[in-house]
């Protein structure tokens, strides 16, 4: 009966929180339906290839509805140019030697960049063999006609055509190397999701507990200012997320041995933006729960979305009104500004908007929480 009892009152709080229980059940449906969404909907990525010196046989054979060839007339500043056009291989020949460059920043672009150079050049050494034996067999012919013929004179040899040339291929990359994995791409996203998950979750939790404590209750009946009391938790919680952010930028530079093409103070820069962004959203986020189970309940909301527009999944392979969607995510911008200056040597010119933008995540969601503490004082 004791057990019973316990199970009625469990109910009877449940049904008294009913925010409580549409999370539970919708939010995992909600997940599941923005992951079938991503997954189904993602087109087709165009790779994009430079070439030099590339004769247009081996041009012919590369032609693809998923490849855009350009053509260069040097290959200078080779690095400069691939940035510059946003390519992600560089193509050039030399006799029989085949340099390719690739970007790799996009493990999937530089494999099917690798397996479309392949099938090329099997595709036309293949037609090169047949038209080869096809030429042999025609002289052969006209040789026994000849020789068949003993009174007439012979007619001079013919030229049997050569085999087909076999070319050589030097690979090359800009980041990483060919032994480059999912994790390495996948890198730079987590840091930024990594930051903003555990930021976000303590500096809400924290700012809930001093709420529920009657801290923040005592702190209100002081002369203090709204803004002077968001001011100085978010300066508080952001030492700490600072400290955090440091820790995990140095730890994947220097321990797991990320390659940083880039700065890594442009890398830290943009994760600060991130934490302050995460801290702003997380106390905000807190003046809507009541414990910290409801706490809890936003991340499903507020978080993981953001995973899947942090550059995990690529965006210009999304349906366009997910790419809208994906524009008014903190995390689409920290993600794409960590994975060019990481794997592409982006200098702050390049990501300054990027940046200017998640300055302006930050001070909107400082604002609203300015304003949200009203619910607790009007002054």
């Amino acid at each position: 009966m004791r057990i019973i009892a316990l199970v009625n009152r469990i109910l009877k709080q449940m049904r008294r929180s009913p925010r409580t229980i549409i999370l539970m059940f919708v939010a995992p449906l909600f997940i599941l339906t923005l992951m079938y969404l991503l997954l189904s909907t993602n087109n087709t990525v165009k790779t994009r290839v430079g070439i030099y010196q590339v004769n247009d046989t081996i041009v012919t054979n590369l032609k693809s509805n998923k490849l855009t060839l350009k053509s260069f007339n040097n290959k200078n500043k080779l690095q400069a140019k691939m940035k510059q056009h946003d390519l992600d291989a560089f193509i050039t020949v030399s006799g029989k030697k085949i340099d390719v460059t690739y970007q790799n920043s996009d493990l999937s672009k530089t494999a099917y960049v690798k397996n479309t150079l392949r099938a090329g050049l099997m595709k036309m050494n293949t037609k090169a063999l047949i038209n080869v034996t096809k030429a042999q067999r025609d002289v052969i012919t006209r040789q026994q006609q000849a020789l068949l013929v003993l009174t007439k004179q012979q007619p001079p040899a013919q030229k049997v055509p050569s085999k087909p040339t076999n070319y050589q291929i030097s690979n090359h990359y800009l980041y990483s190397n060919g032994s480059a994995t999912f994790f390495d791409q996948a890198l730079p996203a987590l840091i930024a999701f990594f930051v903003f998950f555990f930021v976000f979750l303590i500096s809400g939790i924290s700012l809930l507990s001093e709420r529920t404590s009657g801290t923040l209750s005592r702190l209100l009946a002081t002369p203090i200012k709204r803004n002077e009391i968001i001011y100085g938790y978010l300066c508080g919680y952001g030492i700490f997320a600072v400290i955090q952010t440091f820790i995990i930028v140095f730890f994947t530079v220097y321990i797991l041995k990320i390659q940083l093409v880039g700065s890594i103070w442009l890398v830290l820069l943009t994760n600060i933006l991130v934490a302050l962004i995460a801290l702003a959203m997380g106390i905000f986020a807190s003046t809507f729960a009541q414990n910290e189970f409801q706490m809890m309940q936003f991340i499903p909301l507020l978080v993981i979305p953001q995973v899947f527009f942090s550059g995990l999944i690529p965006i210009d392979g999304m349906a366009h009104w997910l790419q809208a969607i994906a524009h008014i995510m903190p995390l689409y911008y920290a993600g794409t500004s960590l994975q060019n200056v990481i794997t592409k040597g982006y200098t702050f010119s390049d990501i300054g908007l990027n940046l200017l933008i998640l300055l302006g995540f930050a001070i909107l969601f400082i604002w609203l929480n300015i304003r949200g503490m009203r619910r607790f004082r009007k002054v």
